[in-house]
């Protein structure tokens, strides 16, 4: 019950950023001298680009555990954590392609590194379901996925870093080694929508966690109840859900 209660604050407190950080985009933050009001899509796209691929970075974190350990636990964290960043990523290539037809005239430019690279990661960690399913094992399944987790997390700051070091040639530089060029207002109204959309991701990982953790034990429950009803000798030995 007070796991519940917190959990119902913590999604209360991430709206209410969330809801903060919009109406500042819309009625605090200036408008861009070149963009103008399209700009406003920025406090959306780019907040949940970081917030994906900081996801990404956290189930690879998360895969570390079960490697050291062999707790499946740290199993469910990773793929749930990866699952989620997957969801917006695919946010983020539609707010950025809407961004990008509207300030460039072009869904898409291939020859902007920034927007190919996060591609090219996007499209990596696609191939982590599929991977993860084709395999029956649980076991190995954990452990391949881990596997997969690892060198993909570990491949997404490199990508961040050759992308910073390749030059760019439409895409804005928001977060640079001086700080960025963003007047208070803008940087004000930037750093609360990562704060909300950080909240709204740990909010979701934290409600996605307690359901499928409630749906293995109601399912160690039915098994258990299931074998109590046969006889002994047709009792069956089922293996433990992941905690």
């Amino acid at each position: 019950m007070l796991y519940g209660k917190r959990l119902r604050g913590l999604a209360v407190a991430s709206a209410l950023v969330l809801s903060v950080a919009f109406a500042l985009a819309f009625f605090y933050a200036p408008l861009d001298a070149d963009q103008g009001f399209v700009q406003k899509i920025f406090y959306l796209h780019v907040p949940m680009a970081i917030v994906c691929l900081g996801g990404f970075i956290f189930g690879g974190i998360c895969a570390i555990g079960l490697l050291r350990t062999g707790d499946r636990k740290w199993d469910l964290r990773s793929y749930v954590a990866i699952h989620l960043s997957l969801i917006l990523g695919v946010g983020v290539l539609l707010t950025g392609m809407i961004w990008a037809k509207a300030s460039w005239g072009s869904w898409w430019v291939w020859e902007e590194p920034t927007l190919v690279a996060f591609l090219v990661a996007f499209l990596l960690y696609a191939t982590y379901q599929p991977l993860r399913f084709s395999i029956e094992d649980p076991e190995k399944q954990a452990r391949y996925a881990a596997v997969f987790a690892v060198v993909a997390g570990a491949f997404v700051p490199l990508n961040f870093l050759a992308v910073r070091l390749a030059e760019s040639l439409v895409h804005p530089r928001v977060l640079t080694a001086t700080g960025g060029t963003m007047p208070g207002a803008m940087r004000l109204t930037f750093i609360v929508a990562v704060v909300g959309m950080t909240g709204l991701f740990v909010t979701l990982w934290k409600y996605e966690m307690a359901s499928k953790n409630a749906t293995f034990r109601l399912r160690a429950l039915r098994r258990r109840l299931g074998d109590d009803e046969l006889p002994p000798a047709r009792r069956s030995a089922a293996p433990a859900a992941p905690s």
